[in-house]
């Protein structure tokens, strides 16, 4: 198991006192600042270890949340290919889930506790998976814009100080590109298609803009995290330059589609490649991250009820495991 021979010298209270830790503190940071992978047995700041816990866990559990929105509409797929896509991509959320809890592991936390962190409410996952998808067109809603906003914000964590991170994240944003590209797909036949038909995607886009732009998190100043997580190389860009990219990226894709983004003050800067957007309503962001989102409860309660209809599941297989255990002792 990677969290056997941890570095225990990774506490910030050391044996040797403050100078140990000091010394220590700058080899580390060294090492990121000379762009160094961090490895699991390497010595490391209790609070960087606990950064990446955080962070790790909470994008993992927004993986395998972010199966129920999608997945309430395998049945009611439009066409037989369009189901087939759709349980493929849900599918690949669940496997993205399982590789971060696995890097997460390697920081010493069990996979059993990030999900009772989870299912406690306890644990953040990301609040964009609190909203409803009212229409086969928030399917490509989401696609286009939900897992656009993720690729944008996890291509620069391939790059992550954090080895087993980086490498887990190489896959996800590969699979990722397939989904943001299935979701425009959808977009592009719907807004080319019936006005009935394009007024369900202008109406998708409508409701998800402003949650997608609010998934890069607060302003760089409100947010707690961007400056240490940074100097760490945990992440390599602030949450508003993130967001600039993708507003930047996707307003001429909505153009091509033939769709107006939701935002009045949106207009391309004059002389640059940027675009002026409106103000974020925080509010709503806020409010959604304390549990009061349209879905909140429903998402939570699925994953619940999915843990305890699984419980025979884990317990037989445990019980193999051990037969299987006390078999091969006995040969021996």
């Amino acid at each position: 198991m990677y969290t056997q021979a941890l570095d225990s010298l990774g506490k910030d209270c050391l044996p040797g006192g403050s100078a140990d830790s000091a010394a220590l503190e700058a080899r580390f940071q060294a090492r990121v600042d000379a762009d160094e992978k961090i490895e699991p047995k390497d010595w490391m700041p209790d609070a960087y270890r606990q950064t990446l816990i955080r962070q790790i866990s909470q994008h993992a559990h927004s993986e395998i949340v972010g199966m129920l929105p999608e997945g309430n509409w395998i049945t009611r797929a439009p066409t037989l290919r369009r189901k087939a896509v759709l349980i493929a991509k849900v599918q690949d959320e669940g496997g993205h889930g399982m590789y971060l809890y696995s890097a997460a592991e390697t920081l010493g936390i069990s996979r059993e506790q990030m999900i009772e962190q989870l299912l406690a409410g306890t644990a953040k996952y990301s609040s964009i998976f609190n909203y409803p998808t009212l229409t086969w067109a928030d399917i490509g809603a989401v696609g286009w814009l939900v897992d656009g906003a993720a690729i944008m914000n996890q291509i620069p964590i391939c790059r992550c100080s954090y080895g087993p991170y980086a490498r887990a994240m190489v896959r996800i944003c590969k699979e990722e590109s397939f989904h943001q590209r299935q979701g425009f797909e959808i977009m592009l036949a719907l807004a080319r298609g019936t006005p009935e038909q394009h007024q369900m995607a202008q109406d998708a886009l409508n409701r998800w803009w402003w949650p997608s732009i609010m998934m890069f998190g607060p302003s760089d100043t409100e947010s707690k995290h961007t400056a240490q997580s940074m100097r760490w190389k945990i992440k390599r860009f602030t949450n508003d330059e993130l967001r600039q990219k993708f507003i930047d990226i996707t307003a001429p894709q909505a153009e091509f589609l033939g769709l107006r983004i939701p935002d009045a003050q949106l207009r391309k800067e004059e002389g640059s490649e940027h675009y002026h957007f409106g103000t974020i309503d925080w509010s709503e962001f806020q409010a959604v991250l304390k549990g009061n989102g349209p879905c909140n409860r429903e998402r939570l309660e699925a994953r619940r009820s999915a843990h305890d209809d699984g419980r025979w599941v884990r317990e037989a297989a445990a019980a193999h495991a051990e037969k299987q255990r006390a078999r091969t002792a006995k040969a021996a």
